[in-house]
């Protein structure tokens, strides 16, 4: 089947798709009205991860101990609070008070500079439940009532306290940012009807979207919160083409007619456009870091809904506003720019070598970009009432930078002589483990004490204490100690209080009343921390770091602490759990996620290019400009020295590959069709006028929604993948505006000469009676016809027109050249099709 043959059938299927689309458009309302009735309930269903953590890979220190650690511990629910302006006395009555309020396990507070500094206090409250369990937040709120009339601060990870924040942040965002599109779509429009076609078709598709992701079952906070920006301004382009196609039909053809061909004429045509930007979002399919197949697969499923708002609902948006759309045409707001093409042709030879020039600069400066991979380096423009009082007690009593260390459970000798080990060294403050906490009157958790010891501690009978001991030694069926005598043999006192306490409950010991609150104060505190720090096959022992949470050198100590741990404990796994450890391992995710999604944002935006323009030249220069801006972009903060979080690297320069692109492909394929026609100076300003109000509508949207996202939020991760995403839109569309020009003046003739086409040849073919004929005819033809025909007749035309219209051109003596003088009029009218159809990307 010859390439023209396979055209014509394309042409024809999509015709009839396009006409099934437009006459049952009323049940694509009805569908439409059903799905959004459904997304605006289903989208309060999607649950949002809010931890960074949660997204490493399971081959990952801190994935494996947060899992082992959920397995074997329990971790209860806490906050610091800090309240300011108060005398030392009044501070002692809140402790007391904190302690009274239910819910609240533990109160620390004390007379040192730990807790009490410059008429300030500082109390590390404990609740009595697990940090997943919804009482805590019962607790706290009751914590913050009774503080109410203090000047209070809280600092807790209790809660889902600063996706509530951002969210609310967000939803001023995209107020913002709709404001923002309908003011770029009415100055850039052509109509003002037309202007509510593409808002219903937008905020359509993004409502399905938001609804839909219910269906992921867990998404990150990320994705949650700019998915919805993202999608308006990666695909706003799609239902813009369509339009501006459908009033170009229309010039000719009535508008069921219009919307039917420009339909048929937009589907491939977006869909080709589309691909460049999914290519770049599936590129963080391939992250380690989850976080970026959690926001390719919403992205992606964004754009999928939003091509699907553009061709399933628009065209009978179209219908329904196709006559006001024509009695409110206006004047073009979007001036021409001559000058730009003609400052490109007089710098032809200049700036290319510069821009060179300066990719090798910037490209050895963004390798230097200071990447981070926590938040506390960071600085956001906002700040929320939590960051505040965060800050407020880091500046008053410094900030807690602890790790958790997990090894094998069983042998509290070997505990104490590790921690030990770890208190001399200077990186550390101090340790919290069994070992090493002080139960009662100088003695640890875990020393061992005899019978006679343990009566004195708790002025026991030392007859009791003995039956006890003996009745400890039988349950744990030491018989040897029996044979050789109980006076001798010793036992961890934390085992022996719980024993004890157990052996009360059940009736077999009784004690007065004072020694049974001193020996329930004791069970209930020794509990908490059995149940925290003692694990059926695992201990686990709290390390303070005297080191920042991320940089060489807590992460060289994060290793070194594996060493000495090791020592200890030969066999078994060891694990260091914590922030910085979470930092640790992000910094070696990045450097293979930074390589990886390079090298496949590149390849997957080069396939698609490559068969685009069929020229091995052109996406090798086209990419180039693209990862010119992107390496423009990040060398910003090495110049600034300032740090930017590492995740809004891998995101932004995968949109800005996948999306920014666009740019350089609607100056670049307009360029290369003016170019055969004209002369390369009238193409090159031809092509910048034409082009102008696409990137202007469609660059000015990803730009100023990235700028609003960068400023308007208090979230570090959001602010960065903001920040970076609004300048490097406005770097791309400098470049393309300014730089890609001359590049493409400069490197036509290599993008001619590795060019590359299929050859077909052309067959002359007869035939008598009832023909039927699928492709393009150029010929004569005798006889009656029936079907759809798009082209050009030298002669006469007495046909019944079921749809579309007939238009008379001219003389045909005049108008035409005869098809035997000039064979390739085919070649030019598929050229004049190609550079309408361009027109409206």
């Amino acid at each position: 089947m010859s390439q023209s043959k396979t055209q014509e059938q394309d042409s024809n299927f999509m015709i009839k798709v396009s006409k099934f689309i437009v006459d049952k458009r009323n049940l694509f309302f009805l569908l439409y009205i059903i799905l959004i009735i459904f997304s605006a309930f289903s989208m309060k269903w999607v649950k949002v991860e809010n931890s960074l953590s949660a997204y490493l890979p399971d081959s990952a220190e801190t994935r494996q101990g947060l899992d082992l650690m959920e397995e074997q511990f329990l971790t209860y629910g806490t906050v610091r609070v800090m309240v300011t302006n108060i005398g030392y006395d009044e501070a002692e009555n809140i402790a007391d008070d904190l302690k009274s309020i239910e819910g609240v396990a533990m109160v620390t507070f004390d007379n040192t500079e730990d807790h009490y500094h410059n008429f300030s206090a500082l109390y590390d409250v404990m609740f009595g439940y697990d940090e997943g369990d919804d009482r805590c937040l019962t607790a706290l709120d009751e914590v913050k009532e009774y503080l109410s009339s203090y000047d209070a601060y809280t600092s807790t990870t209790l809660g889902n306290q600063s996706s509530e924040t951002l969210a609310s942040e967000m939803q001023v965002i995209i107020v913002l940012v709709a404001v923002i599109v309908v003011s770029v779509l009415l100055l850039t429009s052509q109509t003002w009807a037309e202007v509510p076609v593409l808002l219903l078709t937008f905020i359509s598709a993004a409502i399905v979207s938001m609804g839909t992701n219910y269906l992921l079952g867990t998404i990150s906070f990320v994705s949650n919160s700019v998915t919805v920006v993202l999608q308006l301004a990666l695909s706003i382009d799609y239902a813009i083409i369509f339009c501006n196609r459908y009033k170009e039909e229309h010039a000719q053809l009535p508008i069921r007619d219009a919307v039917i061909v420009a339909l048929s004429k937009s589907i491939p045509e977006i869909f080709s456009s589309s691909l460049t930007t999914i290519g770049g979002l599936a590129a963080m399919m391939f992250m380690q870091f989850g976080i970026g197949s959690d926001m390719a697969i919403c992205l992606i499923k964004a754009i999928l809904l939003s091509l699907m708002s553009v061709f399933l609902l628009m065209p009978g948006l179209l219908m329904v506003f196709g006559n006001l759309i024509d009695k409110t045409v206006h004047k073009n707001f979007v001036p021409k720019i001559p000058f730009v093409g003609k400052f490109a042709y007089k710098t032809r030879f200049i700036i290319p070598p510069i821009f060179v020039a300066a990719l090798i600069i910037f490209g050895i400066l963004q390798s230097k970009c200071p990447y981070v991979y926590g938040y506390t380096t960071l600085s956001t423009p906002i700040k929320n009432q939590y960051q505040i009082a965060d800050e407020m007690i880091e500046e008053s009593f410094g900030d807690n930078n602890f790790v958790a260390l997990i090894v094998p459970a069983g042998n509290y000798a070997t505990e104490k002589k590790m921690l030990a080990e770890l208190d001399a060294r200077e990186e550390i403050d101090y340790t919290v483990g069994l070992s090493n906490t002080e139960a009662m009157d100088g003695y640890m958790l875990t020393d061992k004490l005899t019978a006679r010891q343990f009566s004195e501690l708790l002025e026991l009978d030392y007859e009791v204490a003995e039956l006890l001991y003996t009745a400890y030694a039988v349950n744990d069926e030491n018989y040897a100690k029996l044979v050789n005598g109980i006076s001798t043999y010793s036992v961890p006192l934390i085992d022996m209080m719980m024993f004890l306490y157990d052996e009360v409950q059940e009736g077999y010991v009784a004690l007065d009343d004072d020694l049974m609150e001193t020996l329930e104060d004791a069970h209930r505190q020794m509990n908490i921390a059995l149940e925290q720090l003692q694990g059926e096959d695992y201990s686990r022992m709290l390390v303070y770091l005297n080191l920042p949470e991320e940089g060489d050198e807590t992460f060289a100590f994060l290793d070194e602490m594996h060493e000495i741990a090791r020592k200890y404990y030969e066999e078994g796994t060891i694990l260091v759990v914590g922030e910085s450890t979470s930092q640790y391992d992000l910094c070696k995710t990045f450097s293979r996620d930074n390589v990886v999604v390079s090298v496949v944002s590149i390849l997957a935006v080069l396939a698609v290019l490559l068969f685009t323009f069929n020229s091995a030249g052109m996406p090798v220069l086209l990419i180039l400009v693209i990862q010119g801006s992107i390496w423009i972009n990040f060398s910003f903060p090495a110049i600034t020295q300032s740090n930017l979080f590492f995740m809004s690297y891998l995101i932004v320069s995968s949109i800005q590959m996948g999306a920014n692109i666009d740019y350089a492909i609607v100056i670049s394929g307009r360029f290369m069709e003016l170019k055969e026609k004209m002369g390369k100076e009238e193409a090159i300003i031809e092509t910048m006028n034409f082009a102008f109000p696409t990137i202007i509508t469609s660059g000015s949207m990803l730009a100023l929604a990235g700028i609003l996202i960068g400023q308007m939020t208090s979230e570090a991760a959001i602010v960065g993948i903001g920040q970076c995403l609004g300048r490097g839109t406005l770097l791309s569309i400098f470049i393309v505006m300014f730089i890609l020009p001359q590049i493409l003046l400069l490197g036509e003739k290599v993008i001619d000469k590795t060019s590359f086409s299929v050859s077909m040849p052309v067959m002359t073919r007869r035939a008598t009676g009832l023909v039927s004929i699928n492709g393009k005819v150029r010929g004569q033809i005798n006889g009656i016809v029936i079907g759809e025909i798009h082209g050009i007749v030298r002669g006469e035309v007495n046909a019944i027109m079921e749809m579309g219209n007939m238009t008379r051109l001219g003389n045909a003596e005049d108008e035409l050249p005869l098809i035997e003088e000039d064979m390739d009029e085919e070649k030019e009218l598929g050229k004049d099709e190609k550079e309408d159809d361009n027109q409206n990307c």
